[in-house]
């Protein structure tokens, strides 16, 4: 009974290795298929979409950092169409209050029984695509009410922990050049954050194609390529993606090369900055590199797939000196080269 019970398991197990290729497979193609789908709309910014992707297969969140004009709304709605999910937009100004997000309750009178019962309003965040337009825009307390949201995909109200939909995934976005009017976000609200991605401006070969496309009466249709529920099949998948213990103990050393405190942090570390990445960074370095394996079909990440996604998991979350602001340095520069000093490490 004890051979047959271990048959068993290893053809469950083979069964299960299977449905994962077939499944990985799925996501190679389904990536491909999102990015034509948004190309419909969406002229060029290859590389933010591949972060949001990868965000998403992560079960993460992002930060999109870009002057007006870039497409950054119309790439998220854009997503959240080709995913068939349902998609909500928060205009982030000084006066949105914490309940215009997560939702209030209003004092309702049955006509028959004159009885008064309190009903809750679902706000914005009920949704599995949040566009949190602006964020730098709203003072921290409302800021503050996407916390728990982000980190427990559930909200609070009156007592009562509402769960959220799966697959929820925030994204956020920021103008860098804009000071008046704004609150900058707080590192504990950034670190929320799976990636920060730069929106640059698009080449003048892309520049032409998006003034002609977007002067006409033509408006692309984009068609469905996933749902919600294949998506969080996808989404568990790339948790399954085993990633080697020489590629954990890369993506931990990684992290902590960027705190000033740490033992092994090289020089350019204790010069320029202040704080570094937290345990967190370690963490989505592992998932990002496992998304970005998963998308290209490969059933384990390496160690370019660390340094691929390394840039945005890490500069959001270094704080630097006025050693450096006095140098010209960013965060950017700085963990730009830590990742040219890691590749001796491997």
């Amino acid at each position: 009974m004890e051979a047959s019970a271990r048959q068993a398991e290893g053809g469950a197990g083979a069964e299960r290795d299977g449905d994962d290729l077939a499944l990985l497979e799925r996501l190679a193609e389904g990536r491909r298929l999102l990015e034509a789908e948004i190309g419909r709309r969406v002229v060029g910014q290859h590389r933010i979409i591949e972060g949001l992707l990868t965000a998403l297969l992560a079960d993460g969140h992002a930060l999109l950092v870009g002057v007006p004009g870039l497409a950054k709304t119309l790439l998220i709605s854009t997503l959240a169409e080709a995913l068939e999910l349902r998609f909500n937009r928060i205009q982030f100004t000084p006066d949105l209050m914490p309940t215009d997000i997560t939702g209030t309750e209003v004092l309702e009178e049955d006509r028959s029984t004159g009885r008064r019962t309190f009903r809750f309003i679902r706000g914005p965040i009920f949704a599995n695509i949040v566009l949190a337009d602006e964020i730098n825009r709203t003072p921290p307390k409302t800021q503050a009410a996407l916390l728990q949201a982000m980190q427990e995909r559930a909200v609070t109200v009156a007592g009562e922990t509402l769960p959220l939909d799966r697959p929820f995934f925030v994204l956020a976005t920021q103008n860098p050049i804009e000071q008046e009017g704004t609150y900058p976000l707080p590192e504990a609200q950034l670190d929320r954050f799976m990636l920060e991605l730069r929106i640059g401006y698009p080449s003048r070969e892309e520049e032409e194609r998006i003034a002609q496309q977007t002067t006409g009466t033509a408006v692309a249709e984009v068609r469905p390529v996933l749902g919600a529920d294949e998506l969080a099949r996808l989404q568990r998948l790339v948790r399954r993606v085993p990633a080697p213990p020489s590629l954990v103990s890369y993506a931990v050393r990684l992290a902590r090369a960027s705190r000033p405190d740490d033992e092994e942090a090289p020089e350019l570390t204790r010069r320029y900055v202040s704080w570094g990445a937290g345990p967190r960074a370690s963490q989505y370095l592992v998932l990002g590199a496992k998304a970005r394996a998963a998308m290209d079909g490969r059933g384990v990440p390496n160690f370019e797939d660390v340094r691929a996604v390394a840039p945005s998991v890490l500069q959001h979350r270094v704080v630097t000196n006025f050693q450096a602001e006095a140098d010209g340095r960013d965060p950017a520069d700085v963990v730009e080269e830590l990742i040219r000093l890691s590749r001796a490490w491997t």
